[in-house]
């Protein structure tokens, strides 16, 4: 029982049994700029690694809302220790 289905093929990826040469210089061609495009674009990297720590977080904070409650508490100490230090620096 099998399925013939074809089989999805990455974009950065040539799929193979292309006879024509050139559209294996085409494909080859696209899958390179792809890849070009993966690896250059570090906005949109950028993007997809927060998005993937966001989701981390917030799975953990759903886990144990204690720890993150505490975690909260001390950035917005740490935060407002810092500023208080940089006013009285400043007012000096």
């Amino acid at each position: 029982m099998s399925i013939d289905r074809p089989v999805p093929v990455p974009k950065t990826a040539v799929p193979l049994g292309i006879a024509d040469p050139v559209e294996q210089a085409r494909a080859e061609l696209k899958a390179a700029l792809a890849a070009i495009e993966v690896k250059a674009n570090v906005p949109r990297r950028v993007s997809e690694a927060v998005d993937v720590r966001v989701a981390e977080v917030r799975e953990s904070a759903r886990r144990n809302p204690a720890a993150a409650a505490a975690v909260v508490a001390g950035v917005a100490a740490a935060v407002g220790l810092t500023v208080w230090a940089l006013v009285r620096a400043y007012a000096r």
